[in-house]
């Protein structure tokens, strides 16, 4: 009875843990949508106009997390830049969503100590290795879960950010060239590139609020370059920078260093095509190799079933 109750007992954290997770990845879920819908309101009025959000009340749930985060971050300060910069480039840019994480990631851990505090009786009761594993898949995925979400939102939108650089730059070399400075053909090229490449958008639009508060061209850029995470965007700010110390046309060298990221995007084109028939190779050998033997040597296999059955 007690291994039953205690089954039992199990399945019902489980279920609770379950609906927990669906129920905070269907407010992430509804916190991104509306985030985005209110991206794309202020790119397509061109003013500040939803910005700002009225105060709600928040819930216990939040304010722990939250809570949590802001503890964790006071004992060890040193890896708030660190985890704010990451956050930043995986597309979370509110204020605390350095505390949200941290907060989230002790949860995280917690559960998963709870979980194997659980799981111990079954495993010392002749349980098997399934306590044992659940148990080490509950840590595995507190520990490296949150990390792992960071890295997947951030490959997706540096992905996003060496598809539209090259659009960035032929932008940027039609403003200026028409006669924009380049304060005012950034602004002009993120208007532009808010429907195709909204994050890029976002950060443009970040680059040009501190253009207008008085921050340094060189700091600013540098600002950009460090928030997507990409050489390409590092090596336009060195430009830029070398380009102003020097007196050098903006324009012409805006325009060399299109050409370079332009044909530097064929090459990534032509290294991913080159490398599909090597990716094909796995799936032939699983699926089709076998469908191909099959089909050649099941007549022969059959017709010499009948050469041996009319033999005997």
């Amino acid at each position: 009875m007690d291994l039953v109750r205690l089954q039992t007992i199990i399945t019902l954290v489980a279920i609770g843990l379950l609906t927990l997770s669906i129920g905070s990845g269907a407010v992430l879920a509804f916190n991104e949508l509306r985030a985005r819908a209110i991206r794309r309101a202020r790119f397509q009025n061109g003013s500040t106009a939803g910005l700002i959000e009225p105060d709600r009340p928040r819930s216990a749930i939040f304010e722990g997390v939250r809570r949590l985060g802001q503890n964790a971050a006071i004992r060890d300060p040193g890896q708030v830049s660190d985890i704010r910069m990451r956050l930043t480039r995986a597309g979370f840019h509110g204020r605390e969503a350095t505390a949200l994480y941290l907060g989230a990631r002790a949860v995280a851990l917690g559960v998963a100590t709870l979980g194997a505090i659980l799981l111990m009786p079954m495993a010392m009761r002749g349980g098997g290795l399934t306590p044992v594993l659940m148990a080490v898949a509950l840590a595995a995925a507190a520990l490296l879960g949150p990390d792992q979400v960071l890295r997947h939102r951030q490959r997706q939108r540096e992905l996003e950010y060496l598809e539209g650089f090259p659009d960035l730059l032929d932008l940027l070399v039609a403003s200026v060239e028409a006669g924009l400075s380049l304060d005012a053909a950034v602004a002009r090229v993120c208007d532009e590139l808010a429907r195709r490449y909204p994050n890029l958008a976002v950060h443009l639009r970040m680059l040009t609020l501190e253009l207008r508060a008085g921050r340094a061209r060189k700091e600013a850029w540098a600002a950009f370059a460090d928030r997507l995470g990409i050489d390409d965007a590092r090596a336009l700010a060195t430009m830029l920078r070398q380009s102003e110390d020097m007196g050098t046309s903006l324009g012409e060298t805006l325009s060399v260093f299109s050409v370079d990221m332009r044909a530097k995007r064929m090459l990534r084109a032509e290294e991913k095509a080159l490398a599909l028939p090597v990716k094909l190779t796995v799936p032939l050998i699983l699926f089709i190799f076998p469908c191909l033997i099959g089909v050649l040597l099941l007549p022969a296999i059959f017709r010499l079933t009948q050469v041996f059955q009319n033999m005997h």
